[in-house]
């Protein structure tokens, strides 16, 4: 069976379930309320069709319109909207606590062209065995790496534990 969008479910015509509906004419003036059976004979006398607009109301609203062209609008929005939706990644950088400053400024540029294509980045603190004790070392370099970005990257998420990791999220400012 396939699901139905939203977007899919506009009743039309003989296919409205209420007895009563309020009524906008093809100029979109009021006509007013009145019974199915009317409402339907002024959709035909106008060569258009009648459209539950807003099913919710009491009583739902139909408009006369041409369903195609308004069907035609609407997926229209629907894709210009999707159009215009920004889409971002979630990068990773990972590092240990004994990571040393030449190699953390290498990541740091990686960093950097991330936040430049508008994704965020987790930094991963990884610990291995013994290192696990090195855990203030570990915060000082995340912070170290925090004040490093700072011109061009906000922490989104501030250096947690989990388990034998410790992250940190940075988005672009």
């Amino acid at each position: 069976m396939v699901k139905q969008s939203n977007r899919d479910r506009t009743s039309v015509n003989r296919d409205i379930r209420a007895t009563e509906v309020r009524v906008i004419g093809p100029d979109g003036e009021q006509i007013g309320v009145m019974s199915i059976k009317d409402a339907l004979r002024r959709a035909a006398e106008h060569e258009q069709d009648l459209v539950e607009v807003s099913p919710n109301a009491t009583p739902p609203v139909c408009k006369i319109m041409d369903y195609g062209r308004y069907k035609y609008e609407t997926t229209k929005k629907f894709q210009e909207a999707r159009k215009k939706q920004k889409s971002s990644q979630v990068k990773e950088i990972k590092v240990r606590p004994k990571t040393d400053t030449h190699d953390l400024e290498t990541k740091v540029k990686h960093i950097r062209k991330f936040i430049g294509n508008n994704d965020k980045v987790k930094v991963t603190l990884m610990f291995r065995g013994r290192e696990i004790t090195l855990t203030q070392q570990a915060k000082d370099l995340l912070a170290k790496v925090a004040e490093m970005t700072d011109e061009f990257a906000q922490v989104e998420q501030y250096p947690k534990f989990e388990g034998r990791t410790m992250t940190m999220i940075l988005a672009p400012r």
